[in-house]
């Protein structure tokens, strides 16, 4: 099955086919593995979630939502990145408040590009803050840090789900990358 059978399973799914959704999850499961993955890296060693807990209680919540309209199968993607960057953000406040500050959850805004040289981890918590301000600037690039960083899109998948060109995401990941950086280094 390939990227429209996703899609179309996906319809199918919203419109309240149970066979849909059991179908649906073994095609998507390697994926959103990935994604869990990607998002655990930085995270600290002893982390009481797991990727594959994260999977699960994302997919969940995901089969959930009756208010998403799923354009395709990068938009699927995108939500559920968005909902396991939320789990993780929920995670890291509830640690955080229990233990007033100790062992914050740290991530690496480089590690989205493969030539990054160097380390920078910085507070998931600061990223999520420095997210809202910048949907504030500029919803565009907000949308655009959450799809290449948080959900692992490429920039052709990008592109697809904001109905824009490879190279507007291109632009506009640089700038939004680079404002984030020096809000960070401030």
């Amino acid at each position: 099955m390939g990227r429209q059978d996703v899609t179309s399973l996906l319809k199918k799914a919203q419109s309240g086919s149970r066979e849909a959704l059991d179908l649906l999850m073994p095609l998507v499961y390697q994926e959103l593995r990935q994604i869990a993955q990607s998002q655990m890296q930085s995270e600290r060693m002893n982390h009481t979630l797991q990727p594959t807990a994260l999977v699960h209680e994302s997919y969940i919540r995901l089969i959930d939502q009756k208010e998403v309209d799923w354009q395709n199968r990068a938009h699927f993607f995108y939500i559920a990145a968005e909902m396991m960057r939320r789990i993780l953000i929920n995670h890291a406040n509830k640690r955080n408040a229990q233990k007033r500050g100790e062992g914050q959850t740290l991530i690496n805004l480089d590690d989205v590009d493969s030539n990054a040289k160097s380390y920078n981890p910085v507070d998931v918590l600061e990223i999520d803050q420095l997210l809202k301000e910048l949907e504030n600037l500029d919803q565009q690039q907000a949308k655009i840090v959450e799809l290449r960083f948080f959900a692992g899109l490429t920039v052709a998948e990008i592109a697809s789900v904001l109905e824009v060109s490879e190279s507007t995401v291109k632009r506009e990941w640089r700038s939004a990358k680079a404002w984030l950086k020096s809000k960070l280094l401030s």
